[in-house]
């Protein structure tokens, strides 16, 4: 997930919580090292809320789009003005 510039975002099921926080996969790498699985049912049960404590946890797996170069959009106004 490192590699692949993906963003692992943690999220609270409780009602009166609700809390998000993005996951350092860095950290997560260095506790559990870097071949440890890193897909929902590994984690979970590993994870609970920073804020209220709970164990109803779930996760949000998304490109760091932060991270990601974008690519122009536009290629045919490129070709043509001859850039």
């Amino acid at each position: 997930m490192i590699d692949g510039k993906m963003r692992l975002v943690a999220f609270c099921h409780n009602p009166k919580c609700h809390h998000n926080q993005a996951l350092d996969l860095e950290a997560i790498k260095a506790k559990l090292g870097p071949d440890a699985p890193a897909m929902s049912d590994d984690l979970i049960p590993k994870l609970k809320c920073a804020r209220c404590a709970g164990k109803q946890v779930g996760l949000t797996y998304t490109p760091a789009y932060d991270e990601i170069k974008r690519v122009d959009v536009n290629a045919y106004r490129k070709a043509r003005e001859g850039r």
